[in-house]
């Protein structure tokens, strides 16, 4: 029996272009935030080309690394499962470990701007924190 390749071959150029003009829209949170823009240098240390967090960096204030599927907390590292692109609000689902607990966590990020977001608590405004991408 012969199967034809051409049914898979569209198939792939129609979910990479989809994938594709849906990542352009999607919002550029790759960097290293912090809720006190001037502690950068306090809380993010760079070692041999990669940036980690201090050791005392919570005596500074809040922060996390994010690269493409990844995000790097002081306690946490997470894996982002799902990501859904709501407006200017980015919704994450991630599966995180610490040295105790493994946990999947819902994250809910507005971009206020390229260089600001805020970490929203659906139903709950008043816990809303704010953070900077540091330069």
């Amino acid at each position: 029996m012969t199967v034809s390749r051409v049914p898979l071959a569209i198939f792939s150029v129609i979910v990479g272009w989809l994938y594709c003009g849906l990542a352009s829209h999607a919002a550029d949170l790759t960097g290293n935030w912090i809720t006190d823009i001037g502690a950068c240098t306090k809380v993010f240390v760079k070692t041999d080309g990669k940036v980690s967090i201090a050791k005392d960096a919570d005596l500074y204030g809040s922060g996390f690394i994010i690269e493409q599927n990844r995000i790097r907390g002081k306690i946490a590292s997470c894996d982002i499962i799902a990501r859904k692109q709501e407006g200017d609000v980015t919704n994450l689902v991630a599966k995180c470990s610490t040295d105790i607990a493994l946990d999947t966590v819902q994250f809910s990020i507005k971009m206020n701007d390229k260089d600001k977001i805020t970490r929203i608590y659906p139903g709950v405004p008043e816990l809303a924190v704010q953070y900077f991408r540091c330069p």
